[in-house]
C-alpha cells in the first residue's frame, strides 16, 4: 500500500507529515515500524516528520481545530454507537505486519495487542487498519454498519466472518477525523499465500487439524492417502466453508462483491474460512420491499448473487488448478469466458496450459476429472455465461463434487449426462482401443443418445453451429503400425466446422478440416517431423426432424458396424438393472428415438501441401488415399452423415449411413490446429 504523505509515528492517529514554509520548526523522529505495500518516494528517505507552526498562531488554530474535531467526532460516534470505540492507548503496537494482511493504497496496516484489563479482548492480537482516504473510511464504516445485520446470528458471524471489534477515531491537526478499524487477527496468511507455499498441503492439514471427526463434515471417513485424495479432501473442506460463509451473507440480504483468495483467511483457532472485511458489501434491496420496486430488487438480488458465485468459481479454479496462479494464464482464462465461450468447454481449453511434466500427472486435472468429471461440472455452473444459470450456494453444497463418499447424493439428470460424456472423453484420451474400451464407449454413446435433452430441430440449430473436434468413431480403426502405405501420413486434429448462413431457413454449412503431416524417410516411427498439409471438405446440409429406428437383431445383421451384434441386447440388459432404472426414463429398450435428420448437397474437397510436395501429383494422390484409409469415411465424404443423435454445449454425436457413431467435443477458437 502506498504511504504517500504519511509519516511513521508510534501513535497511529498522528501518522501524518506536516509541511510548511515557516522557519520555526521542530523535528519529530518516528520509531522503527515495518509496513507492507508499495512505498512511495517519501518512504525511501529517512523517516522524519516535520511539524511547522508559529507560537502565536498555535493557540488560535488549536481552538478552532478542537471545535471542528469535536463536531466530527460526535457525528462519528452517533453513527457507530453499536460498536466499541477504542483509544490508541489501549493497544501495544507491534513492530511488524504479516504479509497476508496486505491492504489497499489508502490503508495502513498495524498489528497490535489489546492492553486493557477492562476489555474482554485483553491480551488478544488484533489488526488496526488505518483508513486514510474518504473512500477508505466509507468502507470501514460500511463494515461496521453491516455488523448490525450479521450479529443476530452470532455463532455464524464468529465462524465465517472476520470479526470487527470496533474503531479508533480522533481529530487531526488538518481538521479531519482519523479513522482506524479494529478487526480480528486470523493468522498471518491469506488463502492465496497459503496455496503459494511449497509445503502448503501438510501445513494446511496441520492448521486445520484434519482428523476423522473433521473430515466427516465433508462426508469422508479417511485421512491421509495419496496426494490427490488429500488435496481433494482439503478443497472440499475449504469450498464448503467458503460457500457456507457466502450463503450466510446472502441469507441476510448482502452480497460480498470482493471475494478473492487475497481477502479470505483461515483461522487456526476455530478452523473456519473467514470471508474478509465486508467494507464493500452491498444490499440486495436498496429501497425496501415495496411493490413498485419489487421486480427491480429481485433482478438486483439475482445479479449480485450471480456475481458472488462467479467470484467463488474463480477462487475454486485457482485453488484446484495451480497454473491459474500465473497472471498470464489467468488472463487467458478470463478472456475465454469474456468472449462468451461456454464454461462447459473449459477442460478442452485448459488442456493446452496444464503441465503434465509430473510423473503422476497434473493433480488439479485428476481432481476435477474424478467422479465422472463432477469438478468440471461444478466449475461450469459457477462460471455460467448467463447469470440466471449460475448455481446458488445451497445447490453447490449439494453438488457431488463437494460431497464425500459417505454421503449418498442422488444425481440429477444433468449430472448423469455430464458423467456419461466425461467418462467417454476420458476413455478416448487413453488411446487404447481394445475390445473392452470399444464396447464401453459404444454403451456410453447409446446412453447419451437416449438422454439427449435437445432433440428438437430448433435446439440443434442453436447448439450445432461452432467448431467441433473429432474424438472417436465406433467404426473401424486403421493406423500405420502393421501396414506399408505409399505415404506415411500422421493425422492431426480433425475438426468439423458448422455455420448457419441464415436464420430464415434450416440450412447449415459443414466443413471438415483435417490437419496432417507427411513423414519422409525410413525413421518415421521415431522421427515424426514432416511436411504439413491440410484437407478440407465442404457441403451444405438441410436439417429436419426425424427418428432413428431400432430394428430387431435378426434384421440388423450387417447393418451396423459399430460393435458386436448383441450390443443393443446387452445395453437393454444394463438399462433393466437397478443402477440405471431410476436414471433412464424408459422401462424397456425403445423402438425409436427422435433425431435431427441431415440431408446433404454437393461436396467440394480441397487440399493444401507444403513445399516441395505441392508440386508432386502422385504424392498428393497417395496422401489423399492414406487419409481416407485412416479417417472415418464420414469425415471425407460428408454426404454419409445422415443424422445427429446427441448435442449439448459440450459434446456432439453424429451417425453415419452405416450406423457408426462419431463423437465430437466443442473446440475452442484459441486453439491451434496442432498434431496429436
Amino acid at each position: 500500500m502506498a504511504l504517500c504523505g504519511i509519516g511513521l509515528s508510534p501513535r497511529v492517529e498522528n501518522a501524518e507529515v506536516y509541511l510548511s514554509g515557516n522557519l520555526s520548526t521542530r523535528l519529530i523522529r518516528c520509531s522503527p515500524m515495518r509496513f507492507i505495500g508499495k512505498p512511495s518516494n517519501l518512504n525511501r528517505r529517512q523517516c522524519w516528520g516535520v511539524r511547522c507552526s508559529s507560537a502565536r498562531k498555535a493557540v488560535s488554530s488549536m481552538e478552532s481545530e478542537e471545535n471542528a474535531g469535536t463536531a466530527l467526532l460526535d457525528s462519528v460516534e452517533e453513527e457507530l454507537e453499536h460498536v466499541t470505540r477504542f483509544k490508541i492507548s489501549n493497544f501495544k503496537i507491534l513492530d511488524c505486519v504479516s504479509v497476508g494482511l496486505g491492504g489497499r493504497a489508502d490503508e495502513v496496516i498495524f498489528e497490535a495487542i489489546v492492553k486493557d484489563t477492562n476489555s474482554p479482548l485483553n491480551n488478544t492480537r488484533v489488526v488496526l487498519r488505518r483508513l486514510t482516504s474518504a473512500q477508505a473510511q466509507r468502507r470501514g464504516k460500511r463494515a461496521i454498519e453491516v455488523l448490525k445485520k450479521l450479529v443476530r446470528r452470532k455463532l455464524m458471524y464468529h465462524s465465517y466472518s472476520m470479526q470487527v471489534h470496533g474503531y479508533i477515531s480522533s481529530p487531526t491537526s488538518s481538521g479531519r477525523v482519523s479513522f482506524t478499524l479494529v478487526h480480528g487477527y486470523h493468522g498471518s496468511f491469506s488463502l492465496r499465500h497459503w496455496l503459494q507455499q511449497s509445503d502448503w498441503l501438510p501445513t494446511l492439514e496441520a492448521t486445520l487439524a484434519l482428523d476423522e471427526e473433521c473430515v466427516r463434515r465433508v462426508g469422508d471417513d479417511t485421512v491421509g492417502g495419496p496426494a490427490v485424495s488429500r488435496q481433494l479432501r482439503l478443497f472440499r473442506i475449504l469450498m464448503r466453508d467458503l460457500l457456507i460463509g457466502v450463503n450466510y451473507l446472502h441469507s441476510h440480504g448482502l452480497a460480498h462483491t470482493e471475494l478473492r483468495l487475497e481477502n479470505v483467511h483461515i483461522s487456526p483457532v476455530d478452523r473456519h474460512v473467514k470471508v474478509g472485511i465486508l467494507g464493500n458489501a452491498a444490499d440486495f434491496y436498496e429501497n425496501g420491499l415495496n411493490s413498485s420496486t419489487l421486480d427491480n430488487n429481485l433482478d438486483r438480488r439475482q445479479m449480485m448473487i450471480a456475481f458472488d458465485m462467479r467470484c467463488v468459481g474463480f477462487m475454486m479454479a485457482k485453488m484446484v488448478l495451480r497454473e491459474l496462479m500465473d497472471p498470464f494464464i489467468f488472463t487467458k482464462f478470463k478472456s475465454f469466458l469474456t468472449k462468451g465461450n461456454d464454461p462447459s468447454c473449459l477442460r478442452e481449453f485448459l488442456l493446452q496450459f496444464l503441465s503434465r511434466n509430473s510423473p503422476s500427472g497434473n493433480s488439479g486435472l485428476q481432481i476435477l476429472d474424478r467422479n465422472w468429471g463432477a469438478g468440471w461440472n461444478l466449475l461450469s455452473l459457477l462460471l455460467a455465461t448467463k447469470p440466471s444459470k449460475r448455481v446458488s450456494c445451497l445447490d453447490a453444497l449439494r453438488h457431488p463434487f463437494l460431497c464425500g463418499p459417505r454421503w449418498r447424493v442422488v444425481p440429477s439428470m444433468d449430472i448423469i449426462r455430464w458423467g456419461l460424456g466425461s467418462t467417454a472423453v476420458r476413455i478416448t484420451e487413453e488411446y487404447i482401443y481394445g475390445q473392452p474400451q470399444r464396447s464401453r464407449l459404444a454403451h456410453f454413446i447409446e446412453l447419451m443418445e437416449m438422454l439427449n435433452p435437445n432433440s428438437k430441430p430448433k435446439n440443434w440449430l442453436e447448439l450445432l453451429p461452432g467448431k467441433w473436434r473429432l474424438l472417436y468413431c465406433t467404426g473401424r480403426h486403421i493406423g500405420l503400425t502393421f501396414r506399408q502405405p505409399n505415404a506415411r501420413v500422421l493425422i492431426g486434429d480433425v475438426r468439423l466446422a458448422v455455420s448457419r448462413a441464415s436464420k430464415l431457413n434450416t440450412n447449415l454449412s459443414f466443413t471438415s478440416e483435417i490437419g496432417f503431416k507427411i513423414m519422409i524417410g525410413k525413421d518415421w516411427p521415431h522421427d515424426k517431423t514432416g511436411i504439413c498439409g491440410k484437407l478440407e471438405a465442404n457441403s451444405l446440409f438441410r436439417l429436419t426432424a426425424g427418428r432413428r429406428l431400432y430394428l430387431k437383431e435378426e434384421k440388423t445383421t450387417g447393418k451396423f458396424t459399430m460393435g458386436p451384434s448383441n450390443i443393443q441386447g446387452s445395453l437393454a440388459r444394463k438399462l433393466s438393472g437397478r443402477k440405471w432404472r431410476k436414471a433412464i426414463p424408459f422401462k424397456e429398450f425403445p423402438s425409436s428415438l427422435p433425431v435431427a435428420k441431415l440431408a446433404s448437397g454437393d461436396i467440394e474437397v480441397t487440399m493444401n501441401l507444403g513445399e516441395p510436395l505441392n508440386q508432386n501429383i502422385d504424392t498428393a494422390k497417395n496422401a489423399v488415399q492414406e487419409i481416407r484409409t485412416q479417417l472415418p469415411p464420414e469425415m471425407f465424404d460428408l454426404s454419409k452423415l445422415v443424422c445427429g443423435t446427441y448435442v449439448d454445449s459440450r459434446l456432439l454425436v453424429l451417425r453415419g449411413v452405416n450406423g457408426s457413431a462419431l463423437l465430437f467435443t466443442r473446440s475452442c477458437d484459441d486453439e491451434s490446429n496442432g498434431l496429436v
